[in-house]
């Protein structure tokens, strides 16, 4: 059995949501925060596994730091035993810094279509790195948590195995075609997939994410 902490991005709109999964799922005018990860919690629990989805304090009242720290106490409250650490688009920020401060209670890192900073940049560098104006993006604002620029140490996790999860139809391939420039420059520790769908494959393509995300635990 393992143990899942899986860390969403943006707080999506129901919207959006139902727009994806063409299912009236959630109330419009709402938003999901950890919801999204519904379903993925309960495919991992089907197959033996515990999975947590907490969900990040407000965007714009606490930061990266914020963020960082409460999935940390997340990890530290669930027992001795390591995690498998999964983050979606920003949350790409939050594991890693979470990393870098649990390093040995990681048992793998999982990005999922998530930002993957160098020490000293935010989500919205990353963005503007691509050719991309994150202004531009629908729902990005200049959030603390999205501008806040990430500290940490490279030599904590190095060696550490992750897996990054690409998905080829992502709105935000300019993002993660960097993400996978600098994992070809480091290689350590890295296992790359693909999926062929949106950047929400929980609500495109979930039963796909489900088996790479218990392969993860292999």
């Amino acid at each position: 059995m393992a143990t899942y902490i899986l860390v969403h991005g943006g707080n999506m709109s129901a919207k959006t949501w139902n727009r994806l999964t063409k299912r009236h799922n959630f109330p419009e005018g709402t938003r999901l925060g950890a919801r999204y990860w519904d379903g993925t919690v309960a495919a991992l629990e089907e197959h033996g596994h515990r999975a947590v989805a907490p969900a990040l304090a407000n965007e714009h009242t606490h930061n990266l730091t914020d963020h960082i720290g409460q999935i940390s106490e997340t990890i530290e409250s669930a027992g001795k035993e390591s995690v498998i650490l999964v983050g979606h688009s920003y949350g790409g920020m939050v594991i890693t810094g979470v990393a870098d401060r649990l390093p040995d209670r990681i048992r793998r890192l999982v990005y999922l279509d998530a930002a993957l900073p160098d020490p000293g940049e935010s989500l919205f560098d990353q963005f503007i790195q691509s050719g991309i104006d994150p202004l531009s993006v629908p729902g990005l604002e200049p959030a603390a948590a999205y501008t806040e620029k990430i500290r940490f140490d490279p030599e904590k996790i190095r060696a550490l195995l992750k897996t990054y999860i690409r998905c080829t139809e992502s709105e935000f391939a300019a993002v993660t075609s960097e993400a996978m420039r600098k994992i070809a420059a480091r290689r350590e520790g890295w296992t790359c997939r693909e999926l062929p769908t949106s950047h929400v494959p929980m609500a495109t393509m979930p039963g796909r994410l489900y088996r790479l995300l218990l392969a993860a635990a292999e």
